[in-house]
């Protein structure tokens, strides 16, 4: 699932202002808003409106229907895998509750990748994992937060991938979103936590030595530990959390 291209930073900038309206209550389920509403409160033609509630459509968001109106959706109609909505949610709605609930969809499919990828990842996918680990050691160290972020998200995309199975790679936005909006939400430790590195390079081995069920299991308690420290920080801005 990829970043839908949004063309033109107005249109960009107004489907990120209405979605983000959404996502923190200021548009409650049912509140109808309308084209001529939209371009008026934030300065922008009904073409840029229109284009940009056919986005939100897209994602669930809204419905648009004639003599009523763009009607704001039920939080259950939403698309709730868009990486582009999760992006939303970890800025304006509830952090610590979307955090958990990302992290509970990630234990039921990554461990399940993780083992999939021990039978069938290629020596290349296998030294891109262990690549990542090395790079996420020394970034690690150096408190570089925004490189051992890079490493993280290219370890997780790659262990999809080595799955070989096109579901779950298709959640890798989900999954990169999860990682990006901790550290950008500063919900990370100024040194990443070593043994979130040990459990990663624990699963890169196994991967390479054809070990399913200690891929799956040490990719569990990477998510595990993740969890737990997203519930020990409790509200956004509390502390900081683990990675995974």
């Amino acid at each position: 699932m990829l970043d839908r291209p949004i063309a033109g930073e107005l249109h960009g900038s107004l489907v990120a202002a209405l979605g983000t309206g959404i996502v923190s209550g200021r548009y409650q389920p049912g509140h109808v808003l309308n084209l001529e509403g939209i371009s008026a409160e934030h300065g922008v033609s009904r073409s840029v409106a229109r284009e940009a509630v056919r986005v939100l459509e897209s994602m669930g968001m809204v419905e648009s229907r004639r003599r009523v109106g763009i009607t704001v959706q039920d939080p259950e109609k939403w698309n709730v895998f868009d990486p582009v909505l999760i992006r939303w949610r970890l800025q304006a709605g509830d952090r610590t509750a979307q955090l958990v609930s990302l992290s509970e969809l990630r234990l039921g499919f990554e461990p399940a990748a993780a083992a999939l990828a021990a039978r069938r990842a290629s020596p290349h996918q296998c030294r891109v994992l262990a690549t990542a680990v090395s790079d996420m050691v020394m970034h690690g160290r150096n408190g570089d937060l925004a490189a051992y972020l890079a490493a993280d998200k290219l370890f997780h995309q790659t262990m999809l991938e080595a799955s070989g199975n096109e579901m779950f790679r298709a959640l890798n936005g989900a999954v990169a979103e999860v990682l990006a909006g901790r550290t950008h939400h500063g919900l990370m430790p100024e040194k990443p936590n070593i043994d979130a590195i040990a459990l990663h390079d624990e699963v890169a081995r196994a991967i390479r030595m054809g070990e399913a069920d200690q891929a799956e299991r040490a990719m569990r308690a990477i998510i595990d530990e993740s969890v737990s420290a997203i519930v020990e920080v409790g509200p956004p801005g509390a502390g900081t959390a683990a990675q995974a």
